[in-house]
């Protein structure tokens, strides 16, 4: 792959398809991969061990401590320690092969790293602690016939993001109280904190935290009368219950990732957005990602594999035979 035509991007050589991305200071980690890492020198050093499933996508808790491998479209996953195995998962395999894995890590309010899956259910949300598998919420439950995907606990601990699917197929957002959840586990099966209006009625292509209060928002909707896709990218605050800023835009957002007040928006290639406007701030047509959107359908596209720096300056991209780096501008 020729990098030569991107100024600020850099390509490092993998000896194997890359599945999954982490910074672990200056270096980049694929889990998945059993470990296997890349420094800052841009070498590769081999991973410590094999995972016996086909997993293709991981997490890493916010400590950093514990990860979770599992396949994007498929019923398993583990949880280890390191290279030791805590414990192994498994999701409903209702459409499981039509929808991402509903699957999430976090760290609470009181400071403790749970897991938030749907081992039992696809619409019955179960939160558990990280390292012993303790159930957390209990209680009888009421589930809606809803789809969860693409979970995501805030920044803050307050919150769990849902962005996934209703039976047309539709893409939904919904926000959940965790401290409410913990007393209430049936409060997981209401709609949440987000209202029934407001211009989140729009098809949800995806959704991320921007901090623990804001969520930016893609929204596409076909129009009635003309039948063109109408995009717009919004930012929305639960605390004040409303749209801060919500723009139309003309090209396909994709997977979202946070940066600041703007978003890397990750389809075909990866575009930065400016969240008050929905204008293109820069973008690299020459580093190749997948053209996924949504949670669901789609078998054969994958979600683009990522990771942002802490720092906020470097992105990291899965090539087909390799990384690249690309090095943002400043915020």
């Amino acid at each position: 792959m020729n990098m030569d035509g991107e100024p600020g991007v850099r390509f490092l050589e993998a000896t194997a398809e890359v599945e999954s991305l982490v910074w672990d200071g200056d270096e980049l980690l694929d889990v998945v991969g059993g470990g296997r890492r890349w420094g800052a020198d841009g070498v590769e050093r081999p991973s410590s061990f094999i995972h016996d499933f086909p997993f293709d996508r991981g997490l890493v808790s916010p400590s950093g401590r514990f990860t979770v491998v599992y396949a994007e479209r498929g019923i398993e996953a583990l949880v280890l320690e390191g290279d030791q195995l805590i414990r192994e998962l498994e999701r409903d395999d209702d459409n499981a092969g039509e929808f991402d894995y509903p699957v999430a890590v976090g760290v609470l309010r009181d400071g403790r790293e749970v897991l938030v899956h749907c081992p039992e259910q696809y619409g019955v949300l179960e939160i558990e602690d990280l390292e012993t598998g303790e159930r957390l919420t209990r209680g009888e439950r009421h589930p809606r016939d809803v789809f969860h995907s693409r979970l995501a606990v805030s920044p803050d601990g307050r919150h769990l993001l849902s962005a996934g699917w209703l039976w047309h197929p539709y893409g939904i957002v919904e926000v959940f109280d965790l401290d409410d959840a913990l007393t209430n586990s049936a409060v997981l099966d209401g709609r949440g904190v987000l209202p029934a209006d407001g211009g989140i009625e729009d098809e949800v292509v995806s959704a991320c935290w921007l901090d623990g209060d804001r969520l930016a928002i893609a929204t596409a909707v076909f129009g009635a009368y003309d039948g063109k896709e109408r995009r717009q990218l919004g930012v929305w605050s639960l605390a004040e219950g409303r749209w801060l800023a919500r723009s139309a835009v003309d090209f396909t957002l994709g997977t979202l990732i946070a940066r600041g007040d703007t978003v890397v928006a990750l389809h075909g290639h990866p575009r930065l957005v400016d969240l008050a406007t929905g204008a293109v701030v820069d973008e690299w047509p020459d580093v190749e990602v997948s053209q996924r959107e949504g949670s669901y359908g789609a078998t054969h596209v994958p979600t683009p594999v990522a990771a942002l720096h802490s720092d906020g300056t470097r992105l990291a991209l899965a090539q087909p035979d390799g990384i690249a780096i690309i090095d943002l501008p400043a915020r």
